[in-house]
């Protein structure tokens, strides 16, 4: 079998997709063919437009501002348990030493 050459992770502005998803609801041009004129995978720009939907209300889901405090939550959630656990194997670690 013949491997796939990978692309690299892009990364793009708020303005930049935006401007996209507000090409893809002009209505003239699909989501396929912007995507193909722009050089973008397609799920990609559907992705973003679905989100724009959700954004502006007209879609039920979590908003990029949601996604971004429960991404945040998360990241401190995990933080506090790593602390937690360090705690713990001290304690331990004290209770031992003071036998």
């Amino acid at each position: 079998m013949e491997k796939r050459e990978q692309r690299t992770r892009r990364s793009f502005t708020p303005q930049f997709k935006a401007e996209v998803v507000e090409l893809c609801k002009q209505g003239d041009r699909s989501v396929g063919a912007v995507s193909r004129d722009l050089g973008l995978t397609e799920t990609s720009v559907r992705k973003w437009v679905t989100q724009a939907d959700i954004d502006a209300g007209h879609r039920d889901g979590l908003t990029t501002a949601e996604r971004k405090e429960l991404a945040g939550l998360r990241k401190e959630n995990r933080v506090l348990r790593e602390e937690r656990d360090i705690l713990k194997r001290a304690t331990v670690f004290f209770a031992k030493e003071t036998r």
